[in-house]
């Protein structure tokens, strides 16, 4: 049995360039490449303010939704940067939202 796909490709249409981290280092104890993806997502903007632990105040200006999986290689996305409407932003976190079989129904990024 298939799974719907919650984010469709004909809703993708602003244009994203991300760099996302990869954890670990190289043989000579370098950070490693980081992963390059440019394609597009259905990006939404938003405006709120959260506290994180140190008492910073952190205003979330987006997020980018992508259908299916854009980063096999990466188990988790932790940290990158992000090029979206001809600005530079920091990825915050990333999301793989799951079906139940366990494959990638869609790809959240939030970007700050």
């Amino acid at each position: 049995m298939g799974w719907p796909c919650l984010v469709l490709p004909q809703w993708c249409q602003t244009e994203i360039c991300l760099e996302l981290d990869r954890e670990g280092l190289n043989e000579y104890g370098e950070p490693l490449e980081p992963v390059k993806y440019t394609g597009k997502c259905n990006y939404q903007d938003k405006a709120r303010t959260v506290l994180t632990a140190e008492k910073k105040l952190v205003e979330i200006t987006g997020s980018a939704l992508f259908p299916g999986d854009i980063c096999p290689e990466l188990p988790v996305i932790s940290s990158g940067a992000a090029v979206i409407l001809g600005v530079k932003r920091r990825v915050l976190e990333g999301r793989k939202a799951r079906n139940p079989d366990g494959t990638v129904n869609y790809t959240e990024v939030l970007l700050i």
